[in-house]
C-alpha cells in the first residue's frame, strides 16, 4: 500500500524491532483454532495457512537473493513474478504477463483464468505483488498475494466447475500508486469493463497486531465478508485507511464492484480495538510497514489464517452464484 499522503516519513524512523513484536505476542503467532464458517459457504474448502506461509517464505528468500526487495523494476519483482506464474501454470490456468512501464522501469501484471464459467460475468480477485524498496515486503503484500495464490490453487485443487467466470491478478508498481492496476483497467474496452461482476482487493492482510476491517465500497460485496466474520464471532470495522490507496481504486473510478479485506498498516490500535480483537492497544497495526523488518517474522499467522478463508468464502459464494 502506499504511503498515506499525510504520514511520509523516512521508513526507518518509526522502526520497533521484530523481537519487540514477538514479545508483545503478536508476531507469527501459531494460529488459533478457527471456527467453521457459515453454513452458507459449506462448499469453500480450508485454505491452508501452512501453504499461504509457505509463499511467503518464498517471498522472503527471493527478496534475500536480490537485494532485499522486491519492488518495481528490480530483479526480485520479476522473480516474485516468476514464481507466483510458475505455480498457476501447473495448476492449470492459463496465464498472461502485461508489460508496463514507470519511472523509466518495466513493470508487470500477472493475470490467471482459471477454464469455465461464464466470461460475461467474471470475479476478479487480485493483490499487489511489489514492496517498497526499504524491505521485503512480506506482509505488504506478499500477505495479500500469497492468500491469493493459494486460493487459485484451492480452485484447481477442487476442479471447481464455477458459474462465473474467476480471474486473478497480481500487480506490479502498486506501491508507485497503482501503476498496474490501473494500467490494465485503462487497457480494458468498455464491454470487457461491464463483464466484470466484483473486483476483490487484498493488501495487508497479516498484519502483526491485526485489525478486521472490511472495505464498504460495494454494500453486497461488504455483506459477504461480514457474514463470514460474524460466523466466526469476530465483530468488523469499515475499511478506511486505505481509501483510495489500494488497486481497488482504478475499478472503482470505472464503475465495477469492488470489496477487500484489510489487516491495518499504520494507523495505531485504540484501547477498544485491542478489547475486541486482542493485541497491543497503543501500537500501530504494522509497526514494520515499509520498512526493512517486514519480513516472515511480522505477520500474524491467525490473522493470515482467517483472511485467508475469508477469500475463499466470497470467492466459492460469488462464483458459484
Amino acid at each position: 500500500m502506499p504511503l498515506h499522503p499525510t504520514r511520509v516519513r523516512l521508513a526507518s524512523a518509526a522502526l520497533l524491532t521484530v523481537a519487540g513484536l514477538v514479545a508483545a505476542g503478536t508476531a507469527s503467532a501459531a494460529p488459533a483454532p478457527v471456527a467453521a464458517a457459515p453454513v452458507a459457504a459449506a462448499a469453500a474448502p480450508d485454505i491452508p495457512v501452512a501453504n499461504v506461509s509457505a509463499h511467503l517464505a518464498q517471498f522472503q528468500s527471493i527478496a534475500t537473493a536480490n537485494g532485499g526487495n522486491r519492488a518495481h523494476g528490480r530483479p526480485g519483482y520479476k522473480a516474485s513474478l516468476d514464481y507466483v506464474k510458475a505455480k498457476l501454470d501447473a495448476a492449470g490456468f492459463t496465464t498472461s504477463v502485461r508489460q508496463f512501464t514507470s519511472g523509466g522501469r518495466t513493470g508487470y501484471n500477472l493475470i490467471a483464468d482459471w477454464p469455465g464459467g461464464d466470461e460475461t460475468q467474471v470475479v476478479m480477485a487480485g493483490a499487489h505483488l511489489d514492496s517498497v524498496t526499504a524491505g521485503p515486503g512480506i506482509n505488504d503484500n506478499g500477505s495479500g498475494s500469497a492468500a491469493v495464490l493459494e486460493n487459485a490453487l484451492a480452485v484447481s485443487r477442487t476442479q471447481l466447475k464455477p458459474a462465473k467466470h474467476l480471474r486473478f491478478a497480481w500487480w506490479g508498481a502498486e506501491e508507485l500508486g497503482m501503476v498496474g492496476s490501473r494500467n490494465y483497467v485503462n487497457s480494458l474496452a468498455t464491454g470487457d469493463r461491464s463483464k466484470i461482476d466484483a473486483y476483490l482487493n487484498f493488501d495487508m492482510i497479516g498484519s502483526p497486531n491485526p485489525g478486521y476491517f472490511v472495505y464498504d465500497d460495494d454494500p453486497a460485496l461488504e455483506k459477504i465478508f461480514q457474514e463470514y466474520y460474524t460466523g466466526l464471532g469476530i465483530p468488523t470495522e469499515i475499511e478506511t485507511e486505505g481509501d483510495g490507496r489500494s488497486d481497488h481504486a482504478p475499478f472503482k473510478s470505472a464503475g465495477i464492484p469492488v470489496g477487500g479485506l484489510f489487516s491495518g498498516a499504520d494507523y495505531t490500535k485504540t484501547a477498544a480495538q485491542a478489547q475486541k480483537w486482542g493485541g497491543t492497544a497503543g501500537k500501530r497495526f504494522d509497526p514494520c510497514y515499509h520498512s526493512s523488518c517486514d519480513t516472515t517474522s511480522n505477520v500474524n499467522t491467525t490473522a493470515l489464517d482467517r483472511n485467508a478463508d475469508a477469500i475463499a468464502y466470497a470467492l466459492w459464494g460469488l462464483a458459484t452464484q
